[in-house]
C-alpha cells in the first residue's frame, strides 16, 4: 500500500525547517517533533504527515466508535486529534461553555505522504499511487527557501477570559468541593484570547525556539491550527506494552546554575506537588487496569524531576501490558481524557470543572498523535499550545493547574502565568 524510500540526511535540522515550510501548501498537516529531547520511549525523533487521502471529522456523539471503524477500515497510518470533549462520549457529561474556536471534537486523516525521522535517517512512505512524486518532492523541499520574517512583530493584544479576582473566587469554590469531600484534586483552567490574524508557521517556529519541548506539534486542518510546545505524553502503545507519563508539578527555571538547582530541589521535595502527582498516578493506574492484563500495571518512575528549557516538571511513568484482544481505540477510550488534565475522582472532577470553567476546552487538554497499521499509537497532551481559527481571526491559549487541599489560589494563579509565558511572548512580540 505504501512505497518506502530511505535516505541519510547531512543536516537534519535544516531539512526539517525546509520540510515543514514546504508542507504549508497542504490542507492537512500533522508535524510531531521531539526537538532532540533524549527520552527512552520514543519511536521517532520527528514525523510529518501531509495531504489527506481519506479523513474523518465528527462531534463527540459515538466519536470513539466512529474512530474505531475508520481506523479498522483504513488499516494504515492515520494522524489527528482527540478533543477533551470526547469525555461526553464515554460518560454522561456535557460541554456547554463558550467556544470561540469551533474545532470538531475529533479529526483524523490518512496521509498520502509520510516522513519519519530517526537520528540522521529519513524514511519516506508514500501511498503507491503518488510514489512517483517522491524524487520531485525531495528536490522541491531541498530547494525550498524559507522567507526570513523573524523580525516581524505579531503585536497581538491578549485578553484574559476571567480576571484574577474571578479566578481566585473560582479556585476557592473548587477548594470548598475538596474540603467537602466531593473530589480530592481537579485541574482548573483559564483561557487567554485575541481577535487577530497571525502567521501560523512563523508563530510555531518562535514558540518552538523558546520551549523546544519533546512533544511539539504543528497541526493544520484547513483554516484551523494548533501550535504546541507540549512536554507531556498521554499514552503510547507498542505491541501490548502501554505507557503513560503524567506531569504534575511545575516550577520556573533560572539562568543562574545554583538558583536553578535550588528550584529543582524545592520542587522535588514539595509535599503539595508530590501529592498532586501521586494522586494522578493512582488515577492513571486505575484507568490502565481497565484494559490491562492482571498484575501488569506498574509505576516505573515516580515524581522524577525533568528539566526543560523554560521549566522543571515532575513526571511519573506508568506502564502496563494490554489485554491481547482489545483494540487500540478501546484502550484510548478507557483512559481518556488523561488524568493530569482532569482530577480525582475523575468523573466528579470533570463535572465540577465544567461548572466552574468559562470556556469549552476543545482541543486544549485533548491529544494529538497517530496510529500505525499495526495498531500501535503515540499521543501527547495538548498543553502549552496556541489554537487558531484563521477564518474567525480567533487566537486562544489556555493554562491550568491542579487544585488540591494544599492549594493557595494566589500561588495557583502565579503558576498559570508561568505556564502562559511562552505563548504570550510569541503572540505579543
Amino acid at each position: 500500500m505504501r512505497d518506502h524510500k530511505e535516505i541519510t540526511l547531512r543536516s537534519v535540522e535544516g531539512f526539517k525547517t525546509q520540510l515543514l515550510a514546504w508542507a504549508q501548501q497542504f490542507e492537512d498537516i500533522v508535524w510531531l517533533d521531539s526537538n532532540q529531547y533524549l527520552q527512552p520511549h520514543s519511536s521517532y525523533d520527528c514525523i510529518l504527515a501531509v495531504d489527506a487521502f481519506t479523513s474523518i471529522q465528527t462531534d463527540s456523539d459515538n466519536g470513539f466508535k466512529k474512530l474505531k471503524e475508520y481506523q479498522s477500515i483504513t488499516n494504515d497510518w492515520i494522524f489527528g486529534y482527540l478533543s477533551y470533549d470526547l469525555k461526553n462520549d464515554t460518560e454522561p457529561l456535557k460541554s456547554q461553555n463558550f467556544d470561540g474556536l469551533d474545532f470538531p471534537d475529533l479529526c483524523f486523516f490518512q496521509p498520502k505522504k509520510l516522513f519519519l525521522f530517526k537520528d540522521n535517517s529519513l524514511t519516506i512512505k508514500y501511498l503507491n499511487y503518488v510514489s512517483d512524486e517522491v524524487d520531485a518532492d525531495l528536490k522541491s523541499i531541498e530547494a525550498f527557501s524559507l522567507q526570513n520574517e523573524s523580525s516581524h512583530k505579531n503585536d497581538i493584544h491578549i485578553e484574559s477570559r476571567i480576571s484574577k479576582k474571578y479566578y481566585i473566587n473560582k479556585v476557592s469554590t473548587m477548594l470548598s468541593h475538596i474540603h467537602r469531600g466531593d473530589i480530592y484534586e481537579a485541574n482548573f483552567c483559564q483561557e487567554f484570547y485575541a481577535h487577530a490574524d497571525m502567521n501560523p508557521l512563523e508563530t510555531y517556529f518562535k514558540l518552538n525556539e523558546i520551549a523546544q519541548a519533546p512533544f511539539a506539534t504543528f497541526f493544520k486542518n484547513g483554516d484551523k491550527y494548533l501550535l504546541s510546545s507540549s512536554p507531556e505524553r498521554y499514552l503510547k502503545k507498542v505491541g501490548l506494552e502501554i505507557i503513560s507519563q503524567p506531569i504534575k508539578g511545575t516550577t520556573k527555571r533560572s539562568e543562574h546554575p545554583e538558583e536553578d538547582a535550588d528550584l529543582k530541589t524545592t520542587l522535588e521535595c514539595d509535599p503539595k506537588e508530590r501529592s498532586e502527582n501521586i494522586m494522578i498516578v493512582d488515577l492513571v493506574r486505575n484507568d490502565l487496569s481497565k484494559i490491562a492484563q492482571k498484575g501488569t500495571v506498574n509505576v516505573t518512575e515516580l515524581c522524577q524531576i525533568h528539566s526543560f528549557k523554560q521549566v522543571h516538571h515532575m513526571i511519573s511513568t506508568v506502564q502496563a501490558k494490554a489485554l491481547p484482544n482489545i483494540s487500540a481505540v478501546d484502550i484510548i477510550a478507557a483512559t481518556f481524557p488523561m488524568g493530569s488534565m482532569t482530577g480525582a475522582p475523575k468523573i466528579s472532577a470533570m463535572k465540577i470543572i465544567e461548572a466552574l470553567e468559562d470556556t469549552k476546552r476543545g482541543l486544549y487538554s485533548g491529544a494529538v498523535g497517530y496510529f500505525t497499521p499495526e495498531g500501535d499509537f503515540d499521543f501527547n497532551v495538548v498543553i502549552r499550545s496556541i489554537l487558531y481559527n484563521a477564518s474567525k481571526s480567533y487566537i486562544s491559549f489556555s493554562v491550568g493547574s491542579a487544585i488540591t487541599s494544599k492549594s493557595t489560589p494566589e500561588k495557583e494563579y502565579e503558576e498559570c502565568l508561568v505556564k502562559a509565558k511562552a505563548m504570550r511572548s510569541v503572540l505579543e512580540n
